[in-house]
């Protein structure tokens, strides 16, 4: 499998927008918890749909007993984010949800996601992922890219995180290590169903 830096990423990028007549080319960003997805969706500079804002509402977390697992495939409304992204690909214009961390909770309708788009970029932990749901978001995306990442980097830029959101240090090396890392396995498991790998610069 091909890599290319994130620089190559922002030139291809480019040279796929457009190369769909009639509707966005929707390319999907995959990495590891700490990867590095939102900065490199950034820098392609096309409107995003990130996964994240498909996360159950804690109250629904809590009730079906997965509050502590907050970041697993199955704390996600899976069939919502296939619902958006088989509209984008149907050329509709899309208001999706938006994931809050200063609050823990996503917005509804606060992103919109026009149908004139040459291309919009969807990112998350589970694009490549083959099961409970999962599987029907591969065929929706027309290509996609696997963040290659150094795991000790990806750690601490993951505590980092949870302390800015008020974990002390502890607390966020035991949520990594607990929640992030084994969803992070789960993530690596699909890196060679990508079409191609994206390294740091």
């Amino acid at each position: 499998m091909r890599t290319i830096t994130q620089r190559e990423a922002v030139v291809r990028a480019e040279l796929l927008a457009g190369s769909r007549a009639g509707r966005p080319f929707v390319l999907g960003i995959v990495g590891a918890p700490g990867a590095g997805k939102s900065t490199i969706t950034e820098s392609l500079g096309h409107p995003v749909l990130p996964m994240d804002g498909y996360h159950l509402a804690n109250d629904e977390l809590d009730r079906l007993g997965l509050r502590d697992r907050k970041g697993a495939p199955e704390t996600f409304d899976v069939s919502g984010f296939v619902a958006a992204l088989a509209r984008i690909r149907a050329a509709e214009d899309v208001d999706a949800p938006l994931f809050d961390r200063s609050i823990d909770a996503s917005i509804a309708d606060a992103l919109h996601l026009p149908a004139t788009a040459p291309l919009i970029v969807t990112e998350g932990n589970y694009l490549l992922h083959d099961a409970s749901g999962w599987e029907k978001v591969r065929p929706l995306l027309d290509e996609v890219w696997f963040l290659d990442i150094d795991d000790d980097i990806r750690r601490d830029r993951l505590i980092i995180r949870q302390q800015r959101y008020g974990r002390s240090v502890e607390e966020a090396a035991a949520w990594t290590a607990s929640v992030d890392d084994p969803n992070a396995a789960l993530v690596q498991a699909t890196r060679h169903r990508a079409d191609l790998l994206v390294s740091r610069d």
